[in-house]
């Protein structure tokens, strides 16, 4: 066997030594995970005794040990001086005549015939490995033709492995330089800069939730996503019904891809070029959805040979339209931690919003901001600062393990600032826009990442508290404890709390947040009058042949979201709940909505679904809940009805549903009612008959039981939900649900804010009972407390 070459069929990864994690792994897949149907370009790699008897044969060892001897280990004030000679060291040396005889020979049996264009990237001997993977240490070189340009991008990746920042990372991590050596993996070009690239993960990159793959990808080159400097498009898929075969993308986010990176000239050392990228296809996925389901498919297949989390690399050669995976290592963030085990940080007070972007990490950060164009400005950053500059790339490394937090003008959650920010643990703020003209340097910033998906930058120093819980001693009672639930971004980390489900989703904020506009403005967009909601709504629907078919996806899309972050568990959704004055808000939606004197009793809930006002509206609700269990295979949704008046109403909503996909007992849906009208539980007996389940909404159920509006503040101190009066109605509908054996649970604050309700429902015989996330794990001990009361004989009221 060649003892300066290995050809990637020829390793894998027991080969870690000879050819570093990067081309070991690639030889892995190549030999194993070609039958599964994953694509991997051919290639070759030079070895470390290569890259020895290079340093060796020009008498460089001794040369470079002494050269280290004189690094400022302390402030690496002389860094980049040392960085600099060292390079310069190893580019003046050459080839001996077998080293260079058997690149040639490797690239002359990859080629065939005529030259290819390669990629030749470095491959560290101690890089890529699960205690040690750091992002873009060494250098790479793309679209290299001809022997002589192949020899030249060698040299240089041998030097690469005396860059700045890796010099500081092997000092950080305590690796003896001399025991690190530099394999350099050359293959087969695929022609990105024509097609697309992009990451991915085998895991959520924020959370760390196991069941999702994450996908980002623009237009051309991948170096636009590492750096930062373009907000990708951003794909999950759902592993679980990924692999029942369903339409697995749960997620779909377009980003602006406003730049496209391509080659520019030829003579064999290609340089490159950002592109402003045409409109049209800025508007345009990068991948199509079966594009993605290929790309999550192979993502599974490499997890599953690996055993672990992966990060990867893609690529789709914009010559051939094939997909290939061109690199992937463990992922080292999420992979190792300690799920069960969360330190959970809360903003207790708001500010002025200076910036907000893509959130990364869920930590808050205190500090001044140190607004920095370069890492040429390193003296200017003092530990405990927040770095607030336009974009990150590799050079920044030896810098960012000062900061206290990071916020930048670009990049999304796979940018480089993204990638070290979760390796060091801090909070990050990326792709805000406009941080660095937003924000002056020096002054205090609060950096919040705890608010779901979107971070922000507020002015000052906000308070915030920290609490340490460790979810694996906490033991769930009998009475189910689920959540209340409103925001998909916040759904992956929610999942990990101790939980029975969802027993509440609100459908309403979904519709606020990701659609915005009225669905009867979208299906009548024709006869709208109001200008602007035209224009805004043609601006969001801008990708949609059919106006109504984007509020189906986008509902679908957060409802899908939340079900697969609880999965297998159920969650119920409950249908739209808004009252007039608040459809109102919505885009488009004043035209569609009558004036009422009191919305909170007026046409909302059951009344509206089969009304000629909102009819065709509820059939796109609909539409996105079969969307969700059927085309996705999220079979764990249950549909709930909220202020349904009478069972006759009961009965033209099922009926109507079921005539539009949503049939009781048909591929196992079902759907609840809301109690939280006195009718409710009076005829508890009658509406068992039409649903499935009942879910008290005790904060209705005790307004209309007292007479109480809460909007009114003259009597809201009346409103308590202790009070005999809502406790007996509760009590009842418990018993009556119970009789009729079907299952009745409670949505409401009361069990977590008084332990002797929780004590009372649990006596009641409730099945469960819902809590906001901040009330759960109050409302768990509240619960458990009551179970193992004795019990008493006198009545639950």
């Amino acid at each position: 066997m060649n003892m300066l070459i290995r050809k990637f069929e020829e390793i894998g990864m027991k080969d870690v030594p000879v050819v570093g994690g990067k081309n070991a792994s690639l030889g892995e897949m190549y030999s194993d995970l070609a039958s599964h149907g994953v694509r991997i370009p051919n290639g070759f790699a030079t070895t470390a005794e290569a890259f020895r008897s290079y340093l060796k044969e020009n008498e460089l060892d001794e040369k470079l040990e002494n050269l280290l001897e004189d690094l400022d280990r302390k402030e690496y004030s002389n860094l980049d001086k040392i960085g600099g000679e060292a390079r310069k060291l190893i580019l003046q040396g050459n080839f001996s005549q077998d080293l260079e005889q058997a690149i040639k020979q490797a690239y002359k049996e990859l080629s065939g015939e005529k030259h290819i264009e390669v990629a030749v990237r470095s491959s560290a001997t101690a890089e890529d490995l699960p205690e040690a993977s750091f992002a873009g240490q060494h250098d790479s070189f793309l679209n290299i033709s001809g022997e002589e340009a192949l020899l030249w991008a060698v040299k240089n990746c041998f030097a690469s492995l005396y860059t700045n920042r890796a010099i500081k990372y092997r000092e950080d991590k305590n690796f003896k330089h001399r025991d690190v050596a530099l394999s350099v993996g050359v293959q087969k070009m695929v022609r990105s800069d024509r097609g697309s690239s992009g990451v991915g993960f085998t895991i959520d990159p924020e959370s760390g939730f196991r069941d999702v793959i994450h996908l980002a990808g623009v237009w051309g080159l991948g170096e636009n996503i590492v750096q930062g400097t373009v907000n990708p498009d951003e794909f999950y898929v759902f592993k679980p019904t990924l692999e029942k075969e369903k339409m697995a993308i749960i997620q779909k986010k377009l980003g602006a891809k406003e730049k496209t990176m391509v080659y520019a000239g030829s003579n064999g050392h290609a340089s490159t070029m950002n592109m402003d990228t045409e409109p049209g296809k800025q508007d345009q996925f990068v991948l199509s959805d079966r594009e993605i389901m290929d790309l999550a498919k192979w993502a599974l297949e490499i997890e599953r040979h690996y055993r672990k989390p992966m990060d990867i690399e893609w690529a789709k050669d914009g010559i051939s339209n094939e997909l290939f995976i061109i690199q992937a290592r463990p992922e080292t963030v999420h992979a190792t931690a300690k799920e069960e085990l969360q330190v959970q940080y809360k903003l207790l007070e708001k500010g002025k919003v200076l910036a907000k972007g893509n959130a990364i990490g869920s930590k808050i950060a205190v500090g001044p901001a140190r607004i920095l164009e370069s890492p040429r400005e390193a003296d200017k950053l003092k530990k405990g600062d927040i770095l607030v500059t336009e974009t990150t790339s590799p050079d920044w490394d030896p810098l960012l393990k000062k900061v206290s937090g990071v916020v930048t003008d670009r990049g999304g959650r796979t940018s480089h600032a993204a990638i070290v920010a979760r390796e060091l643990g801090v909070p990050a703020v990326v792709g805000s826009g406009a941080a660095t003209r937003n924000i002056k340097d020096a002054e205090m910033i609060t950096v919040s990442c705890v608010e779901g998906q979107t971070g922000f930058v507020y002015q000052g120093e906000l308070k915030y508290e920290t609490q340490e819980i460790d979810f694996g001693e906490i033991k769930m009672p009998e009475t189910e404890a689920k959540l209340i639930l409103a925001d998909p971004e916040r759904a992956f980390q929610l999942s990990f709390y101790p939980n029975n489900g969802v027993g509440l989703l609100r459908m309403e904020f979904i519709i606020t947040h990701m659609v915005k506009v009225h669905p009867m403005a979208l299906i009548k967009f024709d006869e709208l009058e109001n200008e602007e909601a035209r224009k805004q709504i043609n601006d969001l629907t801008r990708n949609y042949p059919q106006k109504e078919e984007y509020f189906v996806d986008q509902l679908a899309q957060g409802i899908a979201t939340m079900a697969a972050a609880f999965y297998p568990k159920e969650v119920i959704v409950r249908m739209s709940d808004f009252k007039t004055n608040e459809y109102a808000n919505l885009i488009g939606g004043k035209q569609f909505e009558p004036e009422e004197e009191n919305p909170m009793l007026g046409f909302r809930g059951a009344s509206r679904y089969y009304h000629d006002l909102y009819r065709e509206g509820f059939l796109l609700e609909c539409r996105a809940i079969k969307k969700v269990r059927e085309e996705m295979g999220l079979e764990n949704v249950k549909l709930m009805i909220p202020f349904c008046r009478t069972v006759e109403e009961g009965k033209k909503v099922v009926n109507l549903m079921a005539e539009n996909g949503l049939k009781r007992g048909e591929n196992g849906t079902e759907i609840y009612v809301m109690v939280e009208i006195p009718s409710n539980v009076i005829l508890l007996e009658e509406f068992a008959k039409v649903f499935d389940g009942f879910s008290i909404g005790s904060n209705d159920l005790t307004q209309l039981t007292l007479g109480i509006d809460r909007d009114s503040q003259l009597i809201s101190s009346l409103f308590d939900e202790n009070n005999p009066a809502p406790k007996q109605m509760i009590a009842l509908a418990i018993e009556k649900a119970n009789k009729a054996g079907k299952k009745i649970g409670l949505c409401g604050q009361a069990p977590s804010d008084f332990p002797e309700f929780a004590s009372f429902l649990v006596k009641a015989g409730i099945d469960s009972i819902s809590f906001n996330p901040d009330a759960l794990l109050k409302g768990i001990r509240n619960i458990k407390k009551a179970e193992e009361e004795p019990e008493k004989q006198e009545p639950v009221v």
